[in-house]
């Protein structure tokens, strides 16, 4: 199943930013980000949950009246098995919402169960059944790990991408690090960057990799991304402004790719019966002309 109204849009970096600071709201709205993601969950302490949540929903209303444009706005809720989660839901879904983040996700069926909620907020909101999107987190339990399959054929019609987390899932099996000895991640955290990658691609979505933490080590990032793209992901969930510039930089074709890509499509429309053809020397076939398209898709 492909993405619903809002997997469309470009979203090769989302900046979380938490939903209680004024301060940090604006500088995420300057940040080139191609989504925010207001936080309501990690970034916020037990005690301003409300306060957060009502900050949340005046944001949005006020994008949402002023009709610029300005990054997609995405809100993370607290886990669905919370008592605040259904509060968050109504507070925020409105005209300014582009989607919800759903952390703790255990399966597939936690999307549908939030997907029908929303069903019902849109439709006392006014807005078209199906607007506002869904992006899990969708490694942070154990019982994630052992459900991602749930996400073939599911039928998530508002599913915008799929992403993952490293450090709530090491508390949850009660590791002391998500890391070995020489700074790379441990097995377990390797197959969920792996599950997210292969979940995404069953339901036809983009799968965005996990945040990279050390916010002042911009090399370390961007060598980071380069690999992160070579593996399959197309964007990446940041944690502060000074990441976003590297982020998209590092998830967007270069110019010999777009023309490479080009030369690709042209070739096999020139060639409409082949299965395989040759060029520059080297043997390209339909595989090729995929990537080829996928590039050349994320220009728009």
């Amino acid at each position: 199943m492909k993405a619903g109204a809002q997997g469309a849009r470009k979203l090769r970096s989302m900046l979380f930013v938490p939903a209680d600071s004024e301060r940090k709201l604006a500088k995420g709205e300057a940040s080139g980000a191609d989504a925010l993601i207001l936080d309501l969950e990690d970034a916020v302490a037990e005690s301003r949950k409300g306060v957060a949540r009502e900050m949340a929903a005046t944001y949005l209303a006020a994008r949402a009246a002023s009709g610029s444009a300005g990054p997609a706005l995405y809100v993370r809720i607290n886990p669905l098995d919370t008592a605040y989660a259904m509060a968050d839901l109504a507070a925020v879904t409105g005209p300014g919402l582009a989607g919800i983040m759903l952390p703790k996700t255990r399966s597939a069926a936690c999307i549908a169960r939030l997907s029908h909620g929303l069903d019902a907020l849109e439709a006392r909101a006014g807005l078209a059944p199906g607007r506002v999107a869904i992006v899990p987190v969708a490694t942070e339990t154990a019982e994630a790990m052992l459900t991602m399959q749930s996400f073939v054929g599911a039928g998530l019609v508002r599913l915008a991408a799929v992403t993952w987390g490293a450090e709530d899932l090491s508390a949850a099996v009660g590791a002391m690090s998500n890391r070995d000895e020489d700074g790379s991640y441990a097995p377990l955290y390797q197959w969920a960057g792996a599950l997210c990658l292969a979940a995404a691609a069953a339901a036809g979505v983009a799968p965005l990799d996990t945040v990279y933490t050390d916010f002042r080590d911009s090399a370390g990032l961007a060598t980071a991304c380069r690999a992160s793209r070579r593996r399959g992901f197309r964007g990446r969930i940041v944690i502060h402004p000074d990441q976003v510039a590297v982020v998209n930089e590092a998830y967007s074709p270069t110019a010999a790719e777009i023309e490479h890509a080009r030369r690709i499509v042209a070739a096999f429309a020139d060639n409409p019966g082949a299965g395989a053809l040759s060029l520059d020397g080297v043997m390209i076939d339909r595989p090729h002309l995929v990537q080829a398209e996928r590039t050349l898709a994320q220009l728009g």
